[in-house]
Formats: structure tokens, C-alpha cells, sequence
């Protein structure tokens, strides 16, 4: 069986006993969900179960209920096992890219140098049978091989105006903006990015709504939750049907005011097992915009240069290999380098063409996430000049805002106490109350 990670986590965050309400507002989950996964793992991870006169139930679990899973089933270990390997694998493949290109620039350089050797011998051969034969050439023959170093330099800024200022202007700079990421790990960020930086919106939205509605001791209005959901238009507004979703996840319940407006609180969020100080929580959800990439601005133009020099002479090999007879006279490596060219040449076009549409791609979603950023600070700002039906909608909630915490003095029974134990408690609980009562008459 597999446990929710956020459930679990929830537990140790809480101090290993704790009310269905206090998970579902830790780890935003939908309570029923809660409540499901805290018997599963009480089941399974030797937790106990406490009931308190009112019917409330607390989850105890011990402080080692995640070796306890652990040793019980290989699927869990199993889990572990494969996200180690992941995390490897995943690293082999981000360095990957940066491998392929290094080897693409070497492969298609020999190659190229292969096929100038060859024509430069060929042409020797030819002027030396020219010479016996009392012909020949005027000078000798010339072989004009690409300087790399020269071509590498051509994709930084202001090169050939610039390029010997700027070399010698390195001794005299600060330190250049350092990234964590190392080179072939650059590579990979500067091609695909880092991932969704949003990529548990969802959490940390129901995540901040359980902590608004628990700060504000079970009971909100419409308007506290607003700034953390994206499903309000101009003609829910008004009904205020954007926050049945939030209804049905915490099981809350409307309550109109004398005046008419609707107010909403949420009984099982108002259980605990500890008294709930205010927890800090930002005051309206926000997305993070993506980077285009975490590598440093040295290392995308580094990685820029090498693509640039790899499709270049990607063009170049492919000059030089329209001519079959040159191919089929070499042989060896040039005859493998013509029979992958196409994948060659398409990696090379590739790694320059997958970070452009990227680049675009990036500030288009950039854009909508500004945009929605800006509609719920809006609706954020909103109450902090709050209007006079909405100060008396917030004033109302005060009449439903409650906290219930159960202590270990509230509890009557309990699966961590054999039978017995508990017969005796329940008898010495009961001498007690008649004594008190005795006395008073």
C-alpha cells in the first residue's frame, strides 16, 4: 500500500498526534482524503486511535512510523530504492546533451581534417605527375584550415571591434556571475529550462486557504479566500459560487446574516489537538515567473558559441561531403560520419532552434502569470480597505470562529491502552464523579 507523502509529512510537522482537521489544513488536503489516508496509516504504521467525550478522534502515531513502513513492505523500500537511481539517471541525462555536443564539434572537426588531408594529398599527387611531366604549378600548394578559436570568439558581443579589448579587460573584471550548475548542466538548462516553477501550485494554494481559515479560527468570508483562486469571474463574483470548491474540499457550511450576506465556516477545521497560534501566510497566492535558464550569462554564451561553431561546421561537412567519390575513396571514419550526417546536422539545428521557440514560448507564459498575479493582489488589497458590508460580513464570522482542542485529559478511550487499563479508568472516573457529587450534597 502507498501513503500520501504530504500526510506523512504532515504528521512529523505536527508532532505525531494529531485531528483529521489539522492534516487537511497542513497539507490542504480534501478531508475525506485526510481522514482515509490517517486510518491507513494508523493501520499500518502501528499508529493508535484516541476518542474524546465530544466524539472527536485523534491519530497518535509513533516517531518511527516511517521505518515501521519501511521494513513492512518492499514497495516502500522499492520506492526508495528507484528514487535514488532516478535522481542518478536524471543526471546522466541532463549532462548528456553537453557530452553530444562536444562530441559532435570533435567528430565533425576530424572528419573535416580527414577530408582536407585527403584533397591536399590528392592534389600533391596530381602537381607531382604534372612536374615529371615537365608541366607544374606556380607555388606550392595551399590548404586553408578554419581557426576555430577565431570562429569561437565571433558570438560574443562587439567582436573584431572589441574582441582584444575585451580579452584584455577579463584581468580588470569583478568576479563574473557564478551559477550552481556546471557546465555540461548548463547545457541542459540552456535547451529545456529548469522545470515548471509552479509545479505544486496546487498545494500551496490549498495549503495557504487551510492556513487562512485556521488563522481566522474556522470561520471566513468569501473575500479572505478569493486571493488564492483563479476561478472567479464577473458573473460568479457577486453569488459567490467560486468558493464551493472550498466548501467541498473542507466540508464548510454557509451561514447567512441578519442582513443577508453569506459567511462560511468549517467545524472540523476547528478540532486540534494544540492551541493554533497565527501562522504567516502570504496575503494572496503568487506564481513564480519562469528563468530561462539558471546557468550564468557566461555559460549561456559559451553554450550559444558551441552551437553556433557546431552548426557551422555542420554546413561545412555537408559541403564537403556532396562529393561521393571523395567518401567513397576515404572511407573509415568519413564513410560513418556521411551515413549519420542528417542526425548530425538536425542536432545542430535543434540546439539552436529549441532555446529560441523556447525563449518566446517563456515570456508568453510569463505574461499570464503576471496577469494573474495582478488580479489577486487586487482582490488582496481589497481588504485592506475593506467597505462597511464587508467589515460587518467579517464581524459576523466572529460568532462562528471557535477552537476546540482536545487534550489528553478529554480522551475516554483509547486503542494505545489494553482493555483492562481502560476498565480501570473508566471505573476510577466514575468513583470520582460520585464522590463530587456526594460532597456537594
Amino acid at each position: 500500500m502507498m501513503f500520501k507523502p504530504e500526510i506523512m509529512r504532515s504528521v512529523e510537522q505536527l508532532g505525531y498526534r494529531v485531528t483529521v482537521g489539522d492534516v487537511a489544513a497542513q497539507a490542504g488536503l480534501e478531508l475525506n482524503l485526510a481522514q482515509q489516508g490517517l486510518l491507513a496509516l494508523a493501520s499500518d504504521a502501528g499508529g493508535h486511535l484516541q476518542v474524546a467525550e465530544s466524539g472527536d478522534i485523534v491519530y497518535l502515531f509513533p516517531q518511527n512510523f516511517r521505518t515501521i513502513l519501511r521494513n513492512k513492505y518492499w514497495k516502500i523500500r522499492l520506492q526508495e530504492t528507484w528514487e535514488k537511481v532516478w535522481k542518478v539517471l536524471f543526471y546522466l541525462i541532463r549532462i548528456s546533451f553537453g557530452v553530444i555536443l562536444i562530441a559532435s564539434i570533435i567528430l565533425m572537426m576530424i572528419t573535416i581534417a580527414i577530408i582536407f588531408i585527403a584533397i591536399s594529398s590528392s592534389r600533391d599527387g596530381d602537381r607531382d605527375s604534372n612536374s615529371d611531366r615537365g608541366g607544374g604549378y606556380g607555388g606550392g600548394g595551399l590548404i586553408f584550415f578554419p581557426n576555430f578559436s577565431d570562429l569561437f570568439w565571433i558570438f560574443y558581443p562587439n567582436y573584431g571591434y572589441n574582441r582584444y579589448e575585451y580579452e584584455s579587460s577579463q584581468n580588470y573584471k569583478k568576479t563574473p556571475e557564478k551559477s550552481e550548475l556546471n557546465f555540461l548542466e548548463a547545457i541542459f538548462s540552456f535547451l529545456f529550462g529548469d522545470g515548471n516553477p509552479n509545479y505544486n501550485l496546487e498545494d500551496r494554494r490549498w495549503q495557504d486557504i487551510g492556513t487562512v481559515i485556521r488563522n481566522n479560527r474556522g470561520s471566513v468570508v468569501a473575500e479572505q479566500i478569493a486571493p488564492y483562486l483563479d476561478n472567479i469571474t464577473k458573473y460568479n463574483e457577486e453569488t459567490e459560487d467560486y468558493i464551493l470548491p472550498v466548501l467541498t474540499r473542507f466540508n464548510g457550511y454557509p451561514q447567512v446574516s441578519p442582513q443577508g450576506e453569506i459567511i462560511y465556516y468549517f467545524p472540523e477545521l476547528q478540532v486540534t489537538v494544540q492551541n493554533q497560534t497565527q501562522r504567516s501566510v502570504a496575503s494572496y497566492l503568487k506564481e513564480k515567473l519562469y528563468r530561462f535558464s539558471q546557468a550564468s550569462s557566461g555559460q549561456i554564451m559559451i553554450a550559444i558559441g558551441l552551437g553556433a561553431l557546431n552548426f557551422i561546421l555542420a554546413l561545412v561537412l555537408g559541403s564537403l561531403l556532396k562529393e561521393p567519390d571523395i567518401v567513397n575513396q576515404i572511407g573509415g571514419l568519413v564513410a560513418f560520419v556521411n551515413s549519420i550526417y542528417w542526425l548530425l546536422l538536425a542536432y545542430a539545428t535543434a540546439f539552436l532552434g529549441t532555446p529560441l521557440v523556447r525563449y518566446f514560448w517563456v515570456q508568453h507564459q510569463n505574461s499570464k502569470i503576471e496577469s494573474r498575479n495582478s488580479n489577486r493582489q487586487e482582490r488582496a488589497e481589497f481588504l485592506l480597505e475593506p467597505n462597511e458590508t464587508l467589515k460587518q460580513k467579517i464581524a459576523y464570522t466572529h460568532q462562528f470562529s471557535d477552537q476546540k482542542v482536545i487534550t489528553e485529559a478529554d480522551i475516554t478511550y483509547s486503542t494505545e491502552k489494553d482493555v483492562l487499563e481502560q476498565e480501570v479508568e473508566r471505573s476510577d472516573k466514575i468513583d470520582e464523579e460520585w464522590r463530587k457529587r456526594l460532597e456537594s450534597n
